[in-house]
């Protein structure tokens, strides 16, 4: 096979692309769990139909934005069974794999902002902000810290004597996506009735505990594809990936079931704060620095979920901007402490560099967020009537609630 890649290198990373794909349906689960009966037709229909427009976007636009790959050629080209000027794609399609597996990578970015702004946005403007996500603002970031684009890692490479590492994405998918979804969950404003006028916060619990659980379950499966088969070939494949998976995702857990007093929506989401976390350094990190990676991870999310939610009454129902955006934050900059050396990690990567990094990534998101939400919430809205919102938008959207026999009686 060409260029060392073999039908083995195919199946593997196709496997991982399976297994992101299937994160999604924890996305929604994740969130007909948690949001109000009334509304999980539409989580379920917004995650599935942001997944058909994310595939086209970023297959049309998205992957040469981050890659310079397009696929208008013949079908025997793309499966490396002829060349063509200009074009050079790997024998048994593993460049076709390979888009599936990054593809499912930036269907993420919607998905995870649907949990924030769910229970009252429109549908069609949040499937052209998807197309829009999807096609320029992710495939932008991504290119320039995958893809080495503008120069920009090498200019950090020659600044701080390293690179910016992000092996698995905590500032590359979830901080991204956590930061835009907190622009969109401020131009929305809180659910009516979230908050009074006199200052108290109206609780909202969960509609299904077991749909909720549901979805952190198999998240949690599938994340062992986002991480290791983030090496995207079989020889690239490290055990270490994969314990460090395991340590962040149950220090999480634990701390999220100590500092969030046994609430099961804590622990579930607090091994989903671990695994966010240790994307970026799942590669470099001892086991222990992970399993503390994850530990402060899931201590974050609960703190910062209950202060978004009480004092700044930032009313993002899933809580997406701690779990991903703040989460993702610290994923960056753990890799920078518990990826030393010194910390028992495998090295190469500079503190400050991942400090810096970081944080730009996010500014660059929230600025993103601003923007996107911001022109279609001048141009058609964003927001459901008061009167839809209070119906609920599986009513008012789909026509259907996820329990008819009900609705009929």
């Amino acid at each position: 096979m060409s260029d060392g890649i073999s039908g083995t290198d195919v199946l593997f990373v196709l496997l991982g692309a399976i297994l992101v794909f299937a994160m999604h349906a924890g996305f929604a689960f994740l969130e007909v769990g948690t949001v109000r009966r009334k509304n999980q037709v539409n989580a379920l229909v917004k995650i599935l139909a942001d997944f058909g427009v994310s595939t086209v976007s970023y297959f049309f636009i998205g992957y040469s934005v981050a890659y310079g790959v397009d696929f208008l050629v013949n079908a025997a080209v793309l499966s490396g069974e002829t060349t063509a000027e200009g074009y050079s794609f790997a024998s048994n399609g593993y460049d076709l794999v390979k888009f599936f597996f990054l593809l499912t990578f930036a269907a993420a970015i919607p998905a995870i902002i649907s949990g924030g702004i769910a229970e009252r946005a429109k549908f069609w403007p949040q499937l052209i902000a998807t197309a829009i996500l999807t096609a320029l603002i992710y495939p932008f970031f991504e290119g320039i810290v995958w893809n080495g684009n503008f120069g920009i890692q090498n200019l950090i490479e020659n600044f701080f004597g390293v690179g910016f590492h992000d092996f698995a994405g905590s500032i590359v998918v979830h901080a991204i996506g956590g930061w835009i979804a907190l622009g969109a969950v401020l131009l929305l404003g809180a659910r009516r009735g979230r908050y009074t006028k006199d200052g108290r916060v109206i609780g909202i619990p969960p509609s299904n505990i077991p749909f909720l659980a549901l979805g952190s379950w198999i998240l949690c499966i599938g994340w062992f594809g986002f991480n290791v088969m983030s090496a995207q070939s079989i020889g690239g494949i490290s055990g270490l990936v994969a314990m460090n998976s395991l340590m962040a995702m149950v220090g999480g857990i634990i701390a999220a079931l100590i500092v969030g007093r046994n609430d099961p929506g804590f622990i579930h989401n607090g091994a989903l704060a671990g695994l966010v976390a240790v994307c970026a350094g799942s590669d470099i990190m001892h086991p222990i620095g992970a399993l503390a990676t994850g530990t402060i991870a899931g201590a974050l999310f609960v703190v910062a979920f209950t202060i978004c939610q009480n004092r700044l009454r930032v009313d993002d129902v899933l809580g997406v901007w701690p779990l991903h955006g703040l989460c993702g934050l610290w994923g960056g900059i753990a890799a920078g402490i518990f990826g030393l050396e010194s910390l028992g990690g495998l090295g190469g990567v500079s503190f400050f560099a991942q400090l810096v990094v970081s944080l730009l990534g996010c500014a660059y998101a929230l600025l993103a967020g601003f923007l996107v939400y911001g022109a279609l919430k001048a141009i058609s809205g964003i927001r459901l009537s008061e009167e839809n919102e209070f119906l609920g938008a599986d009513l008012s959207i789909h026509k259907i609630g996820a329990y008819p026999e009900e609705d009929v009686r």
